[in-house]
């Protein structure tokens, strides 16, 4: 089920490209800068190569409150694959969550394109086909989180 809903997300990070990229391809990276705000990640199975599979959780904190859609009541799980990764340019992530709700189910399409700036690189978060259930406003934020937490992981 294609969704035709989008969000674009771009943040300047004082970091090389190839810093920023191998960030992507490490599981206890991915864990560390992921998950936005005050949530944990859990990492269940990583194969950072095109083509390799990965699952994880995304745990929210005790005092936020339960949201609709979720795995569990403070779990969000998702799977999925690296569709497509050019070394130091850019990495496309195609994840599925673990919701029995229909209204976030099927495929998201995360493509993060990283180009050359000066003293950095600029960092592009494109989410594709987002699920009818997740506000836009609400991926939106996550993403602007999670390319803070990037940045604050890679020194930039």
């Amino acid at each position: 089920m294609t969704t035709g809903r989008s969000i674009n997300v771009s943040r300047f990070i004082a970091a090389p490209r190839e810093h920023i990229y191998r960030a992507f391809l490490d599981a206890e990276a991915v864990a560390t800068w992921l998950p936005p705000d005050s949530m944990k990640g859990i990492v269940h199975a990583f194969e950072g190569r095109e083509g390799g599979a990965f699952s994880m959780s995304l745990v929210y904190s005790d005092d936020e409150a339960s949201q609709p859609g979720k795995t569990s009541d403070k779990t969000d799980r998702f799977e999925g694959r690296f569709a497509r990764l050019v070394p130091d340019e850019s990495i496309v992530w195609a994840t599925v969550f673990d919701s029995e709700d229909e209204g976030f189910s099927g495929e998201m399409t995360v493509s993060t394109t990283l180009s050359p700036a000066d003293g950095g690189t600029d960092v592009t978060m494109v989410c594709d086909n987002i699920p009818s259930g997740i506000r836009l406003e609400d991926n939106e934020e996550g993403c602007r989180s999670t390319l803070d937490n990037l940045a604050a992981f890679v020194g930039g």
